[in-house]
């Protein structure tokens, strides 16, 4: 018995382990497999010895009956909401009130970090064992939460330093904030969508539900994790700076978004990084909706204490919203560059995020059906970066039974045409490779500037030059005269002669670009590069299989069939000789024997300060360099800009090399 004792202990510790390195370092030692026959070992000890089964067990963070009620639990420290702020004028008047109360010029230190939109909470240890977690509630009184948030797999149930020398402390209220992955989420919608049930509006409100669950065992089927950013009550742990503490909850094991949170030594620098984490908001795979401001010394927060609803030394800087609420005028239809019929909302215009957005894109008709979308709803419509806005959910409250159903059109709206719907697919699609529509989309994608880049050929012009019939394929615009452009509305003789000259400057193009900008249907600019990469000529490309396409990696049988069928289109091949024949000249990847980074593999994390990334990478690209977007063993550079994330631990973990922003510009210069 003693033996099997050890062995139980043993493979606790060591499952403890290596769900720490999982997913609170996103750094896992062991293969997904070799995990399981642990825990699968464990499961089967303690099912033979069940008086061996202890509270704290990685087995028994699910199973749980489910509760009648949450019970109230009071917090011993209030969970003080945050003072929020909208401009920089605010953040400067905070610390100016700062400043003022202690009656101290000298500047204040800061930390700031990324405020996550998801649901607080409080776990309580005591000496290294999770004993309570409640919901922050009215901040006096939460709901308490323990068996929901004892199924989130980066809450440790029991506390596991980084270093044996680590001293646990004997009590321990950490706060912190329940969130949910933004492709998570989306996941959790598609499902939801899929068995007829409501979705959740956003991540918040996707995490808020599954948390509150009285049955565990619907909690631990979400994807739930954790960011821990504060504490209430301790005894044992010393700190003097609110970054020091962070730094001390997380080498306990607790999860902390270190990577993110920024040392201010000035306001200015506040204001700074602010700015850039809203600038970068949408780079994250978490929903923020501002940032979080502490005056870094613990000395100055117990100074500054407390107003009667939030911390005098903290504040709240809120994001311009990426949603809002409008009502949808009618629904419209599009027809895309292959024939996708899709449904476009057009809404009561509204302000998002800086952004007046008057449309918003409805996916397909089964999105439109499962959600129930239908014209004057009242929705929720969201915007993310340059993503197309799109309507989240339906307020159905707000219906006064004056919306009308949506029917799909039978034929195409544009020309007439017969649509059909493949059986693997979800979408409409106009099956006449001459509509006016399909065509004018092709003609928008080949200038784009991931494609072509033939500046100043806009959507007026385009449409212009098919009206009069002066292009009937891509190739015909690099015969076109400055006699031809002048026949264009306002366009006069200089507009001409720029449109010429960059006309004439998009001959010159890569491999990857030209390919790209063909319009191949599940050819974006990644398989793009990865066809460059493999063929370096565009001759070998001309002449692929299928069965040579499979053997690339990335490529499966719908791309590498899309491709082939393409090639093997005569007017398309015509076209491509057209385009050759007009002077296009196209460079393959250069894999020079002199360039260091030929054939390597790079991966780029955090903002770099000399460029943006999309021009990093085509640099690397220029140099015969490959681009990945995650870390893994066979990866050679890791490029780490600003504030980089988890896969910096990862590269370091793998033995990758690791580039500074300097030392990549001399790499591949």
């Amino acid at each position: 018995m003693e033996k099997i004792v050890k062995e139980i202990e043993r493979l606790r510790e060591d499952i403890r382990h290596h769900n720490r390195r999982y997913y609170v370092m996103d750094d896992p030692e062991i293969s997904d497999a070799e995990y399981d026959r642990l825990f699968k070992r464990l499961m089967e000890l303690e099912g033979r010895f069940p008086d061996l089964i202890t509270e704290d067990s990685p087995t028994q963070r699910v199973g749980i009956r489910p509760e009648k009620a949450f019970a109230e639990v009071r917090h011993h420290v209030p969970m003080l909401s945050l003072e929020n702020a909208f401009d920089d004028q605010d953040i400067l008047d905070f610390d100016a009130r700062n400043r003022r109360f202690l009656k101290d010029d000298t500047p204040i230190e800061y930390t700031v970090e990324p405020k996550i939109d998801g649901l607080a909470v409080e776990l309580v240890y005591e000496y290294g064992m999770l004993r309570r977690a409640s919901t922050r509630g009215d901040g006096n009184i939460g709901e308490e939460v323990t068996s929901n948030v004892k199924t989130i797999f980066s809450v440790p149930l029991k506390l596991l330093p980084i270093r044996k020398e680590i001293v646990i402390p004997d009590l321990l209220e950490v706060r912190g904030e329940v969130y949910m992955e933004t492709k998570a989420f989306e996941s959790l919608n598609r499902d939801r969508m899929a068995h007829d049930l409501p979705v959740f509006a956003n991540p918040r409100n996707g995490a808020a539900g599954s948390l509150r669950q009285l049955d565990p065992r619907i909690s631990a089927k979400r994807p739930l994790n954790i960011f821990c950013y504060g504490i209430g009550r301790v005894n044992g742990l010393e700190y003097a700076t609110q970054y020091e503490l962070m730094v001390a909850i997380q080498q306990l094991g607790l999860r902390v978004n270190r990577p993110h949170i920024h040392l201010c030594r000035s306001i200015d620098e506040v204001i700074a990084y602010c700015h850039r984490l809203e600038e970068e908001r949408d780079s994250f795979p978490f929903e923020i909706d501002g940032a979080v401001i502490k005056v870094n010394r613990l000395a100055l927060q117990a100074a500054l204490g407390e107003k009667s609803r939030s911390p005098r030394w903290a504040l709240a800087y809120k994001f311009k919203p990426s949603q809002e609420i409008t009502k949808i005028v009618k629904i419209d239809v599009q027809v895309g560059r292959t024939g996708v019929l899709t449904p476009v909302a057009q809404l009561e215009p509204v302000e998002i995020g800086g952004v007046w957005v008057k449309r918003a894109t409805l996916h397909n008709q089964e999105e439109i059906r499962k959600k129930d979308i239908r014209e004057l709803d009242t929705v929720v419509v969201q915007r993310a970066g340059d993503v197309i806005p799109e309507v989240v959910k339906v307020i159905e409250s707000k219906r006064t039974g004056e919306e009308r159903r949506f029917e799909f059109p039978r034929s195409c709206p544009v020309c007439g045409g017969e649509v059909q719907k493949k059986e693997e697919e979800v979408a409409l699609r106009c099956i006449n490779p001459g509509c006016p529509a399909q065509v004018k989309e092709s003609f928008r994608h080949f200038v784009s500037k991931g494609a072509m880049n033939i500046d100043g050929l806009g959507d007026k012009i385009i449409s212009q030059l098919l009206e009069k019939d002066m292009v009937q394929v891509e190739a015909d615009l690099y015969y076109l005269t400055r006699e031809d452009l002048l026949r264009l509305d306002k366009i006069e003789n200089k507009s001409a002669t720029n449109l010429l000259q960059s006309i004439e400057e998009s001959k010159k193009t890569t491999l990857s670009r030209f390919i790209f900008a063909l319009g191949i249907r599940h050819v974006g600019a990644h398989v793009a590069r990865l066809l460059a990469d493999h063929y370096q000529k565009l001759d070998l490309f001309m002449r692929a299989n299928r069965d040579e396409l499979l053997t690339i990696k990335g490529i499966g049988k719908e791309i590498a069939e899309s491709i082939t069928d393409y090639l093997k289109n005569r007017t398309n091949r015509l076209n491509i000789e057209r385009l050759l024949d007009a002077g296009i000249q196209i460079e393959g990847t250069p894999y020079v024997s002199g360039s260091p980074i030929s054939g390597k593999t790079f991966v780029i994390t955090g903002s770099l300060r000399s460029m943006k990334r999309a021009g990093a990478e085509e640099r690397i690209v220029a140099k015969g360099g490959r681009l990945a977007s995650t870390v893994t063993a066979g990866t050679d550079y890791l490029v780490v800009g600003e504030s980089p994330g988890s896969k910096m631990a990862k590269a370091e973990a793998s033995g990758v090399s690791i580039l500074s922003e300097g030392e990549f510009l001399a790499l591949i210069e």
